[in-house]
């Protein structure tokens, strides 16, 4: 294992890039970006901000790019593994290829990291023991993360599990006017996207990108029904800044404009 500590001195848009025979674990101890993205092969992009306290993980031979210009100074942490290291499975039973993963979080590898991260930067020889050992330990919060999700994966043959559906639904209702990324459903119930949009729609019947669009839409129908609100408003409640858009939307799913739609069934 190799670990780089990179602390940012001054403002300005700052580039990381990386591809590599390999992996790396990227700790972010410290860090919120005005502006910024995120990329891994084989995953969405990420447009978060506030990246304190969040890990990344980039496998072996994949590209990863990052660029964000500081809101905060940052302090992020870089270890380097060994794939042949990582081949097998310390926790037992045959060793899943290593997902890539983007800004999620685990407490029990961001401690051991972070006091990895102390160690080195004391430089104290007297404590090379434990740091071999609280290397160990990383690799093996690795597997343990990578073992769990692919469990998660491999269970839900017919779509969510019970407790995922909900969860993913609650979180849409709850935030139905506002962008919803996959990547953050996926990591609330613990998949990777690429699963949890297959799974999604085999639970479901559709993608969750269009489920919550139908749920707006429903959502309008009791707001429209009521009377109470005027078609811009109830727009704008359900996540539409441009009417327009929305009378688009509703029609598209309806078959009625929003006033059509008032005049029949109010």
């Amino acid at each position: 294992m190799a670990v780089e500590i990179v602390q940012d001195r001054r403002r300005g848009r700052i580039d990381y890039r990386f591809c590599s025979p390999l992996h790396m674990l990227v700790v972010h101890e410290r860090g919120v970006r005005h502006d910024g993205c995120t990329v891994i092969e084989g995953l969405p992009k990420s447009t978060l901000q506030d990246c304190s306290r969040k890990l990344v993980f980039v496998p072996a031979g994949h590209t990863y790019h990052d660029w964000h210009e500081p809101r905060t100074l940052s302090r992020v942490v870089f270890f380097y593994f060994n794939p042949v290291q990582l081949a097998t499975n310390p926790l037992g039973g045959s060793q899943s290829p290593l997902s890539p993963r983007i800004f999620f979080e685990d407490n029990a590898t961001l401690q051991t990291a972070l006091k990895l991260a102390t160690l080195i930067e004391g430089g104290d020889s007297d404590h090379r023991q434990y740091l071999e050992a609280l290397g160990v330990v990383l690799a093996h919060e690795l597997v343990r993360i990578n073992t769990a999700t692919h469990r998660a994966e491999a269970q839900p043959r017919g779509g969510l599990a019970a407790w995922q559906r909900r969860k993913a639904v609650a979180y849409i209702e709850e935030h139905l006017a506002e962008p919803i990324s996959l990547e953050a459903l996926a990591r609330m119930v613990g998949l990777s996207a690429c699963y949890f949009c297959r799974a999604f729609r085999q639970s479901l019947g559709m993608p969750p990108q269009r489920y919550q669009l139908s749920q707006r839409i429903e959502r309008a129908k009791t707001l429209l029904a009521k009377r109470a609100a005027s078609v811009t408003d109830v727009g704008l409640t359900v996540g539409y800044n441009d009417t327009s858009a929305f009378c688009t939307a509703f029609r598209r799913l309806t078959g009625l404009t929003p006033s059509a739609y008032r005049r029949h069934f109010s």
